[in-house]
């Protein structure tokens, strides 16, 4: 007979099912509020980046926590995207090409993408923003040359407002159904 190792399902199933709304609550947002995130949820935001699996654990990345009013507006300015200056928080997430040349883009993306769903539970909005003039942002930022800016995300508590651009976006494209992006065994095969 196997060992069988019994969990507390209860707590399983608690657990699995927050992560799991977090995931159905995130969305974009392109609009904050000026009320500034509290240090210690801001902490639990860059802890679970700190968590993420990474290969080989290198972990390559470096974040670069932005609170001042200047310069995010810079950064706003420098990549045209105008709400930043309104985020109370921007966080660049930087990799170091050097460290793990293959993967850390891929290793940094996880870890930003473990701010967006622990933001998301804890009441907070994210944008992620891949466009940017990454020149300008290192300079700006005074990012060492063997580190190469993977994403920006704005970070703040959403302001309600009517997202005209957004709404069409999702009016165009919806989300495609799973049947449209899973296969099993082999592409093509449905289930």
């Amino acid at each position: 007979m196997e060992n069988v190792i019994l969990v507390n399902c209860e707590f399983c199933e608690r657990v699995k099912m927050d992560v799991f709304e977090a995931v159905q609550k995130r969305r974009s947002i392109r609009a904050y509020e000026s009320t500034p995130v509290p240090k210690a949820v801001l902490e639990k935001i860059l802890e679970a980046a700190r968590l993420a699996p990474s290969a080989g654990n290198v972990q390559p990345w470096h974040f670069i926590v932005v609170t001042d009013a200047g310069k995010r507006e810079r950064l706003a300015e420098s990549i045209l995207v105008r709400f930043l200056k309104e985020a109370p928080v921007v966080i660049v997430g930087c990799g170091d090409q050097k460290a793990s040349p293959k993967w850390f883009m891929v290793d940094v993306a996880i870890a930003m993408q473990n701010m967006v769903l622990t933001a998301t539970s804890e009441g907070l909005g994210t944008c992620w923003i891949g466009i940017f003039n990454e020149s300008k942002v290192k300079e700006l930022l005074k990012i060492p040359e063997k580190f190469r800016v993977v994403a920006l995300l704005a970070l703040g508590y959403p302001r309600e407002k009517f997202d005209i651009q957004g709404k069409i976006l999702h009016l165009i494209r919806r989300r495609k159904p799973l049947e449209k992006m899973v296969s099993y065994e082999e592409f093509g095969r449905k289930a």
